[in-house]
């Protein structure tokens, strides 16, 4: 005798129950969708995970706290003093984006930390003070607001600043990329070898010239054979520091430029010895919206940071407006909709950008839309 159709239902839900209980019990997820409800539709719980959410850091928020972390912790507390911006739909996990965290730096005068090196690749981008400080792997970089540092994969280094002033930097690392691939390691223990002995060291010593960076790879188009261009394990772009004048003066040379609809004027930071990225990881630039420039709304695959630099204005991401001024930080996630307005009718904007698009690219992974005036969509990589 056949059984009743309600209860041949009963009993498949019962064991299907069972089924994922037992899959569950036994730390495994099961990938396919039943028709029954939307408890078990597995592919939209597989894609539910914990995504990056577009937010703006303000810097009016942040420098007060610097401030007051530089009161109450000292460089006898802690080799460092960083306030890293958290994605509030990525916490508790550091991360400003998926792939990459913001974090900024004050230090009081005259304040340098002991080396160290990580896996992590990082930059420093100077915001305020002319004495931030950056030793990278024997090469002593003083710098200023605009300047760009490398702290490369591995390479020893330390900060702080000099000249008897406080000044404040913001930083960028892969680290959560790195964390994600469970390949993060950090070393402090520096030494160096002096009269035949291993002797461990607070500071590095100076192996190159404080202009180095500049002598060697300054000039677009010409590079020194006689150097090695592999220090610090050649594992980043050679060329330590990227002086803001420089980047000011391409900028300014192209002012009048039409520029791309939907990013205004790009200047991308480069190697020098193979035009590449200065990471493998992720890469930086800085991007100039001309007096009452708005861009065209574009969407990429790419993971963003943005901080403007100079100017203030506001985005619509994904359909929402969020304000920005000077030194803020904007997330703007992967696959985001996106476009930049600078309200300013006489002044420009420029922000410094970060981007995980080499990771992407070299994975075959990277794309990018827009969409023009029309509002068609267009496929522009």
């Amino acid at each position: 005798m056949a059984q009743p159709a309600n209860d041949t239902l009963t009993n498949k839900k019962a064991a299907l129950k069972g089924l994922y209980d037992a899959l569950y019990e036994k730390n495994m997820f099961p990938f396919w969708a039943t028709s029954e409800g939307v408890d078990h539709d597995e592919i939209k719980q597989l894609m539910a995970t914990s995504k990056a959410i577009p937010f703006v850091w303000s810097y009016s928020d942040i420098e007060p706290l610097l401030q007051r972390a530089a009161e109450l912790v000292t460089m006898d507390d802690s080799e460092r003093r960083s306030l890293i911006l958290v994605n509030p739909g990525l916490a508790p996990k550091r991360a400003s984006v998926s792939t990459m965290y913001t974090a900024y730096r004050l230090n009081d005068p005259d304040e340098i930390m002991p080396p160290h090196k990580h896996s992590p690749s990082a930059i420093r981008f100077g915001l305020t003070g002319k004495g931030n400080f950056t030793g990278v792997e024997g090469e002593d970089v003083v710098f200023g607001p605009g300047d760009m540092v490398l702290t490369p994969n591995d390479a020893w280094h330390n900060h702080g600043t000099v000249g008897g002033e406080q000044a404040v930097n913001l930083s960028v690392l892969d680290l959560p990329l790195v964390e994600t691939l469970h390949a993060v390691h950090f070393d402090h223990k520096y030494t160096e070898m002096v009269d035949g002995k291993e002797v461990e060291k607070k500071v590095q010593t100076a192996r190159y010239p404080s202009d180095y960076s500049q002598r060697i790879y300054g000039e677009g188009g010409l590079m020194p054979r006689f150097v090695d261009h592999k220090r610090g394990g050649g594992l980043s772009s050679p060329m330590y520091v990227y002086r803001w004048e420089k980047m000011e003066a391409v900028l300014d040379a192209h002012k009048d430029w039409d520029g791309d609809p939907h990013e205004g004027i790009v200047v991308d930071y480069v190697d020098p010895v193979t035009g590449g990225p200065v990471f493998r990881t992720i890469n930086f630039y800085v991007q100039m919206l001309r007096p009452g420039e708005k861009t065209l709304p574009q969407r990429e695959t790419a993971s963003l940071l943005l901080a403007p630099f100079r100017g203030n204005g506001h985005s619509i991401i994904d359909g929402k407006r969020y304000d920005w001024n000077q030194f803020d930080t904007i997330a703007i996630p992967g696959g985001s909709w996106v476009e930049h307005v600078n309200g300013s009718s006489s002044e420009p904007v420029i922000f410094f950008g970060a981007t995980d698009a080499p990771t992407q690219k070299a994975l075959l992974l990277y794309k990018r839309w827009g969409r023009n005036q029309a509002g068609d969509l267009l496929r522009l990589a």
